[in-house]
């Protein structure tokens, strides 16, 4: 997929570079940011091999940078589901930069993108249910709740998760999401 970035009011979003790599390790090395992401920690090596693999055409993620600051402040998950037309999103912040509204900001430059550019059908996304902040960037953007699988995802220490599965359609973000919230900075 060819990307070009995506600019709103305060952010960028991006393609990785190597040199991302530290920043990108100062979040994923966190347990508390980690927590609900399959991948868990990242040691160095990991989170050098995550940077170089997602700086290429098929990344699964995207570099969300702080525009005023030229920080890299976490990345949004984006890449295509098993079904035509169909992907997945989801977001990670360093803790300094969560609960500031930068993942709904940058979730929703993202949809815009899918729907205008990638003329996408169907965003998907999901979260355990304890996951109650990524679950409130859900109902920001406009995702709809449409199931909950339960006891879907191995833990670790042998227990099982469940998984909230959210959906916007095109036409609904088009009905709702994009006049008010999807303008172009």
């Amino acid at each position: 997929m060819t990307f070009s970035p995506l600019h709103t009011r305060r952010l960028r979003v991006r393609r990785f570079v190597p040199e991302d790599w530290p920043a990108v390790y100062a979040y994923m090395s966190d347990a508390a940011v980690t927590h609900y992401l399959g991948e868990g920690l990242l040691n160095e090596e990991q989170t050098r091999e995550f940077v170089t693999r997602n700086a290429g055409e098929e990344a699964g993620a995207l570099a969300l940078v702080l525009r005023a600051e030229d920080r890299l402040i976490g990345h949004l998950v984006f890449h295509p589901w098993f079904a035509p037309r169909t992907y997945e999103i989801g977001w990670v912040l360093h803790p300094a930069y969560q609960g500031r509204g930068y993942a709904t900001e940058g979730a929703r430059a993202l949809l815009r993108y899918s729907f205008e550019t990638l003329k996408l059908h169907r965003v998907i996304a999901t979260c355990q249910p304890e996951n109650t902040a990524s679950y409130r960037v859900m109902g920001k953007v406009g995702f709809r709740q449409e199931g909950l699988f339960r006891q879907c995802l191995p833990r670790p220490d042998g227990t099982w998760w469940d998984e909230c599965f959210f959906a916007l359609l095109e036409e609904e973000w088009r009905s709702t999401a994009a006049p008010a919230n999807q303008r172009p900075a």
